[in-house]
C-alpha cells in the first residue's frame, strides 16, 4: 500500500462522519447505528438516502448540498476513493453527510426496517455475468426492502447498456412504478424545465465526465420498490457492453449475458 494511501486511511480513522466496517462477512458484533441513525449520527428525522458504490462521493456531497433537509450516506468499499469526498464533506462541516466504508453484500445489516427513503446506485459495475453480483438484480431488491421504505425510491444512473437494458426488463418483469426514464440524459436534461431536476442530474462524477469525453450516453432511471410482491429474475438475452470502463475489468468476450 502507498503511503499517500496509508496516509489517506489514517485520515478516515480520525474522521467522526465516517464508519469502517471492511470486514463486515467475519464480524458478527450488531453495528450499533442501525436503527438508530437519526436519532445517534444525524440528530434529525430527516429522511436517509444511500448512495451504494458511492467511489469518491461526489454524488453524496453533491446531493448534500443540494438538500440540506435529507440525510445522505455514500458507501463503498474502497476506503482511498472514499477520502476525497469524506475529505470535502468534513471541510466543508456538512452535517447531512456521512461515509460507511463495507461490503454492499452485507448492506441489510446496518439500517434497520424503513430507516432509508431513497437508493442511489450511480454507475455500478454492471456485473455482466454475476447476477448476485448486480447491484440492480432482485437478489440485492430483496436485500434493499428489509430496510427501504414502502415505496421507497431507486435510482440508477450508468454509462452501461446492459446495465441499463437489463434493469428495465427487471422493472417490467416485476410492474415496479417508474418515474422517469431517458437513454440519453444530458440530451433530456436540455430540454427540462425543472431546475431541481437539472441540478440533481447534473451531477458528474470523475469517472462519468471521463465516459461522456469518449462520447457515451448516460442513462437514467427512477422508480419505485414497494415491500409486497415476489420478484422475479428476467430471464432474456442481452447484448454485453462491448467497451471497457475506467478502472474496470476487461468486458467478456462473450456476445450476451446467456
Amino acid at each position: 500500500m502507498s503511503k499517500n494511501k496509508l496516509a489517506k486511511f489514517a485520515d478516515m480513522e480520525s474522521y467522526p462522519h465516517v464508519f469502517q466496517v471492511p470486514n463486515v462477512a467475519t464480524d458478527i458484533t450488531p453495528f450499533p447505528l442501525k436503527g438508530r441513525w437519526n436519532e445517534d449520527f444525524f440528530h434529525n428525522s430527516h429522511p436517509i438516502v444511500l448512495e451504494l458504490g458511492c467511489g469518491r462521493g461526489e454524488y453524496t456531497v453533491g446531493l448534500g448540498r443540494l438538500f440540506p433537509d435529507k440525510n445522505f450516506i455514500g458507501v463503498d468499499i474502497k476506503g482511498a476513493r472514499m477520502w476525497t469526498g469524506a475529505t470535502e464533506s468534513l471541510q466543508e462541516g456538512m452535517s447531512n453527510v456521512a461515509f460507511l466504508r463495507t461490503h454492499i453484500e452485507f448492506i441489510d445489516r446496518f439500517f434497520a426496517p424503513g430507516e432509508v427513503a431513497e437508493i442511489w446506485l450511480t454507475f455500478s459495475d454492471p456485473q455482466m455475468k454475476k447476477v448476485t453480483k448486480r447491484l440492480s438484480s432482485t437478489y440485492f431488491m430483496e436485500r434493499y426492502r428489509r430496510f427501504l421504505s414502502d415505496g421507497g425510491l431507486i435510482h440508477l444512473k450508468t454509462d452501461s447498456n446492459f446495465l441499463s437494458t437489463y434493469t428495465g426488463y427487471m422493472v417490467e418483469k416485476n410492474h415496479l412504478p417508474v418515474d422517469f426514464r431517458t437513454d440519453d440524459l444530458y440530451h433530456t436534461l436540455a430540454a427540462e424545465e425543472d431546475e431541481e431536476v437539472k441540478q440533481i442530474l447534473g451531477i458528474q462524477t470523475y469517472y462519468e465526465q471521463q465516459w461522456i469525453a469518449r462520447g457515451l450516453t448516460i442513462k437514467y432511471l427512477k422508480f419505485h420498490l414497494p415491500q409486497e410482491g415476489e420478484l422475479v429474475e428476467p430471464e432474456m438475452e442481452i447484448e454485453l457492453d462491448d467497451y471497457r470502463s475506467y478502472n474496470r475489468s476487461k468486458r467478456s468476450g462473450l456476445a450476451t449475458s446467456k
